[in-house]
């Protein structure tokens, strides 16, 4: 049997398993948004940053990449890996997966997602919504084990442009990053 798991952050960089093809694609209904707190990569529990996450949209669509797992060993390690690697998000969900904008039938279906829900008894980093500012500001300072937030914002960003892809969200939150970073070098000078 073969597994197909979308990456909608950091997955389309770094997916880190094992996989035997890759399809840039989008899923209908969801799109990408920093609501995700992270305590455990980018960000601490005293200065969470900020990851992104889902959320249902109708009309939205939501692009990334969907890795195939064919090999049952390789399987078992990328769900191992992905259960700790995606700890945070509380929800798993199969969605089907489009490479055309125009196509009614899915180029794949099934498709395994993360997914951090705004329920707060389930999903204890879930921050919500907030303005751009303060999206930016907060990812513009965090920094967790695996580095920097704003590392994470502009490779997503960098990521996305490469594969032809705009995001408002990611766009607007770097542009702001930016210059909150450009003002903090003129406050240090």
């Amino acid at each position: 049997m073969v597994i197909w798991v979308f990456g909608y952050g950091s997955l389309i960089w770094k997916p880190g398993f094992n996989y035997d093809d890759r399809l840039f694609g989008f899923i209908k209904g969801y799109r990408r948004v920093f609501y995700q707190g992270s305590t455990d990569h980018r960000g601490t529990p005293a200065f969470p940053g900020r990851t992104v996450t889902l959320e249902p949209a109708e009309g939205e669509i939501c692009w990334g990449m969907a890795y195939k797992i064919t090999k049952e060993e390789d399987q078992e390690v990328a769900l191992t890996y992905l259960e700790v690697r995606e700890k945070q998000y509380d929800q798993k969900a199969y969605v089907d997966l489009f490479t055309e904008p125009a196509a009614s039938a899915p180029a794949v279906s099934g498709v395994l997602v993360y997914i951090g829900s705004p329920d707060k008894k389930l999903n204890e980093n879930y921050l919500g919504p907030a303005s751009v500012e303060e999206i930016a500001s907060q990812i513009a300072h965090a920094e967790g084990p695996s580095g920097l937030n704003r590392d994470y914002l502009f490779q997503l960003e960098k990521a996305l442009g490469l594969l032809g892809c705009e995001d408002k969200h990611v766009i607007d939150i770097a542009k702001e990053v930016r210059c909150i970073l450009s003002e903090d070098e003129v406050t240090i000078s």
